[in-house]
Formats: C-alpha cells, sequence, structure tokens
C-alpha cells in the first residue's frame, strides 16, 4: 500500500486547500471571546504606550512584531487551534490600538495628559486626527476586501480552509481592529457621548446587526464583518470606560488592573474553547453544528 502524501492538495501559494479547517465556529462564545480580546487589547495598548510611558512609536512596533510571531504559528498549524487563533486576535486588537494612536494622535496636551511633553523614544504621533486617520484605513479595508473577491475564495469564516485565504482574512482582521480603535476613541474624546454613551452607541448597533441576522435579504457574511468591526469600538469604549480617570466619565481601574483581570477572562475562556474543540474532535457526531 502506498503511503498518503502528507502534501497532497496542498498549494501553499495558491488558492487550494492546504489545512484542516483553521478557523473557529462563530457561535456566542466566538463574540464574547472577541469582545473580551478587544477590551483587553485598548487596555493593553495603553498599558504599554501610556502607562509605561514607551510611546506609541516603540510600542507600535513591539506590538507589531509580536502580531508576526503569533500569526506565523497560526499560519503554521495545521488545524484550529483556539489557542493560537485567539492569541493572533489578541495580538492585532493591542497592536491596532497602538497603530491607531501613533496615525490619529501627536504630542499636543489633548493626547498628553499629567503635564507630560512626550512619550518614550520617537516621534509621539502623525497627528492625522481621526476623520483622515479612518478614511485612510476604511480606504486599505475595502482594497483588501476587492483583492480578496478577485481571488474568488469564500468571505465566510467557517469555509477559509487555504493560505490565500487565510492572510487575506488576518490582513482584513489587523486593519479592522485599526480602524474600529479610531472609531472607539473618536466616540470617547472627540464627541460628546463619552465612554459609556459611546459604549451605549455601538451596543445599539450591534443589536441591530442581531437583528438584521433574521431578515433574509442580508447576507450573513456581511453582518458578520460589520459585527466584527464594531466590536472593536465596543472594546474601545469598554477599555476606556473601566480605565479612564473618574474625572472624565471613567471608572478609573487602572490599565494593569484592568488587563490583568481581562487576560485571566481571555485565558479561560481559551481554555474553555479548547476543551470543547477537544471533545468535538473525540465525538465528531454529537459535535454542535453552528
Amino acid at each position: 500500500m502506498t503511503k498518503p502524501d502528507a502534501f497532497a492538495g496542498m498549494d501553499i501559494a495558491g488558492g487550494g486547500k492546504y489545512v484542516m479547517k483553521k478557523l473557529p465556529e462563530v457561535t456566542l462564545a466566538f463574540w464574547i471571546m472577541k469582545v473580551a480580546a478587544t477590551t483587553l487589547g485598548e487596555t493593553a495598548g495603553d498599558l504599554f504606550a501610556q502607562t509605561l510611558k514607551i510611546g506609541y512609536f516603540l510600542t507600535t512596533i513591539g506590538l507589531f512584531l509580536i502580531f508576526v510571531v503569533t500569526l506565523v504559528i497560526q499560519l503554521a498549524s495545521k488545524r484550529y487551534n483556539p489557542f493560537f487563533y485567539w492569541t493572533v486576535i489578541l495580538s492585532t486588537s493591542m497592536a491596532g490600538t497602538t497603530m491607531s494612536d501613533f496615525m490619529n494622535r501627536d504630542a499636543s496636551a489633548e493626547y498628553l495628559s499629567g503635564g507630560a511633553t512626550s512619550l518614550g523614544w520617537g516621534p509621539q504621533g502623525l497627528g492625522l486626527g481621526y476623520p483622515v486617520g479612518a478614511a485612510i484605513l476604511i480606504s486599505i479595508l475595502i482594497a483588501i476586501f476587492v483583492s480578496w473577491k478577485f481571488t474568488g475564495l469564500t468571505f465566510a469564516i467557517r469555509d477559509i480552509d487555504t493560505f490565500r485565504g487565510e492572510a487575506l482574512f488576518w490582513s482584513a482582521i489587523l486593519v479592522s481592529n485599526t480602524l474600529g480603535t479610531s472609531m472607539g476613541d473618536f466616540l470617547s474624546d472627540s464627541s460628546d457621548l463619552g465612554y459609556g454613551g459611546g459604549v451605549g452607541l455601538v451596543t445599539a448597533l450591534l443589536a441591530l446587526l442581531l437583528a438584521l441576522k433574521y431578515v433574509p435579504a442580508v447576507p450573513n457574511v456581511l453582518l458578520f464583518w460589520l459585527a466584527f468591526v464594531l466590536t472593536r469600538p465596543f472594546g474601545a469604549t469598554a477599555g476606556d470606560l473601566l480605565t479612564k480617570p473618574t474625572a472624565k466619565g471613567g471608572l478609573d481601574l487602572g490599565t494593569a488592573g484592568s488587563s490583568a483581570v481581562l487576560l485571566a477572562l481571555l485565558f479561560g475562556l481559551m481554555g474553555w474553547a479548547h476543551i470543547q474543540e477537544r471533545r468535538d474532535n473525540l465525538h465528531p457526531a454529537t459535535a454542535r453544528v453552528s
């Protein structure tokens, strides 16, 4: 008997199948973990850049390198692993936080509190402002989706099973998390809503998307990506609500404490997801179908 070729059917450079399913089912637990990861991304990004005063420039470089490392591990894995997947989501959320801050902010008193004149080494920010930064990020995100469309590969997360499809997916995730941070910071800092109001507005928009899920004419794939983008400003505004001073409308829980609690919650959810995945692999006939 001929031993099967371990690489049969793989197409690393093209669009052919190369791995088993690498991405999770989209369930309620998925969205809870997404919100936890994006909120942690906000508090942890601010912890490094602002609380520890490393600055937006150096923090962005460091967190982007962490994103690259976690992404390489995810792409190299042969099947879905909750720890690999959600670590990449977390790294894109943290990198997206400081990438957005670096694009939109500068060294003015509006962004540097406590009489500080700088944060860390290097430029403090490009000072593009939220509207210009958002326009750039939306343009990049549209370009990614247009390129994705021309490949003929699926946008549905549960059906992505090619290297090219997964690379496009993670590119869209990084940009959407950065865009979502800009949206959240705009609601928190530059609108009249404040942190609580920003959380309320994004929650209402997410509830609207949930209602549209039951409208047959609205594609579920479109709703997924809209929700994926909107959960990032939810995390950004929720993170600000947890960490900012009470004088500014926050709960003043601090970036370190909030990040520690959110990290423990996320790792607990990762462990639960890993147990569920092992159970479904051992008993595929009884696995939950989403």
